[in-house]
Parts: structure tokens; C-alpha cells; sequence
């Protein structure tokens, strides 16, 4: 298991939820929970995964992330079993519309 952590300077976003989980730990897939941080200006995301060894495809993934949502304000935790660079985008992009109050 690799533990990875990122830190982002982002604009704000407002939360209709106190935190949202969305996805599940399984083969190819993973969990994004979504819940508010001290700062308001920042976001830290954690990483847990079984596959070692990919931290730069995180890193790009995350910065494509973050370029499309304001996201300051949050501590993003990802629970990871080897997901696609494709369903990381889709499920980050599931919990923050969710906690932005998009989807129910």
C-alpha cells in the first residue's frame, strides 16, 4: 500500500454537505470522500493505493482536477484498488458535484 498526499492552492467552494462519500474500495475501482478543511484556499488530497509506483499519474490527474473545480476549502481522501486515470476523473468529479449539492 502507497500512501501519497498532495496539497493544491484553489479558490473556495461552498459545500451543501458536511462530507460525501462516493464510490467503493473494490478490483478497479476506488472511494473519494469529500469533506470541509481548515483552510479555506487550499485543498490537501490523500491517497491510499495498491498500485505502487504511480505517483506522476496522480499528479496529473489531480492538477487536470483541480484546473476544472474550485475546490479550496477541502480535505479530499482517496481509497484506491488500481483504478484507471479515467474513473479517478469520473468518480472525483461524482463527490465534488455532490458536495457542491449536484447530484442526490
Amino acid at each position: 500500500m502507497e500512501k501519497l498526499e498532495y496539497h493544491f492552492s484553489t479558490p473556495t467552494i461552498e459545500p451543501a454537505h458536511g462530507a460525501v462519500l462516493c464510490g467503493v474500495v473494490g478490483s478497479g475501482n476506488l472511494e473519494v470522500l469529500v469533506r470541509p478543511a481548515d483552510t479555506a484556499a487550499s485543498c490537501t488530497i490523500e491517497i491510499k493505493t495498491s498500485a505502487r509506483g504511480f505517483g506522476n499519474i496522480w499528479q496529473a490527474v489531480l492538477a487536470e482536477f483541480i484546473a476544472r473545480h474550485s475546490v479550496g476549502g477541502t480535505h479530499i481522501a482517496i481509497n484506491d484498488m488500481g483504478a484507471t486515470p479515467a474513473v479517478v476523473t469520473l468518480r472525483l468529479d461524482q463527490a465534488i458535484s455532490q458536495y457542491a449539492g449536484g447530484l442526490r
